[in-house]
Formats: C-alpha cells, structure tokens, sequence
C-alpha cells in the first residue's frame, strides 16, 4: 500500500536535495523531466525491483515524484509544478548540473 505525497507546502528543502543526491534517483529524476508518466521496470535496467522500490519511496516522499497505480503497475511522474512552485528553479539548476557532468544518464551507475 502507497503512503499518502506529501501537501506542495509540506515538501523541504532538505529532503529534496537529500533524495537527488544518490546518483540512481538523480538518473530517475532525469528521466523524469521529459514530462510523461513512466512505469517502475522502464526507467533503470540491472536494478533489483526492490532497490527501485526504496528509491521510488524516497523520491516520493521527499515530494519530487508522483505515483499512481493504473491496473497492476505504478507510473511515476515528476512533480515539476509543485517543486517549482515551492522552490523557483531549483529543479532546473539540478537537471541542468546533472545534465553538464554526463550526457549518458545511467553510465555512473552502470561503472
């Protein structure tokens, strides 16, 4: 059972920074700003469905993701609009920082 997103007004500054400082999250993240809604399984390959598990929680609870369960998946969007919301480019400042050390979201995971 899913825990309930944390209110727009409820989401810290720390927890956020905490959760895209672990390079997986940062990565789900990344591929999380193209603004569509993603199943588990189809954002990272060679990760433990139990690790992604745990990292979609953290991400969930720090307030950067959404999820929804549709049938027998869950999909996983950004939460752009309230991050931004609560703090003005700060989402943008760290995909463009992520985006400037690798152009290949997975390759420090994969090494």
């Amino acid at each position: 059972m899913m825990t309930a997103h944390p209110e727009r007004d409820q989401i810290q500054l720390a927890n956020v920074l905490s959760a895209v400082g672990n390079p997986l999250r940062l990565c789900i993240v990344r591929v999380l700003a193209d603004g569509c809604e993603h199943t588990c399984g189809s954002i990272v390959d060679g990760v433990p469905k139990s690790n992604l598990t745990h990292h979609y929680r953290v991400l969930r609870d720090a307030g950067i993701i959404w999820q929804r369960v549709s049938g027998r998946e869950t999909l996983q969007s950004l939460r752009r609009e309230d991050l931004d919301a609560r703090f003005p480019g700060l989402l943008d400042a760290v995909l463009a920082a992520a985006r400037s050390e690798t152009e290949d979201p997975f390759a420090e995971i994969a090494r």
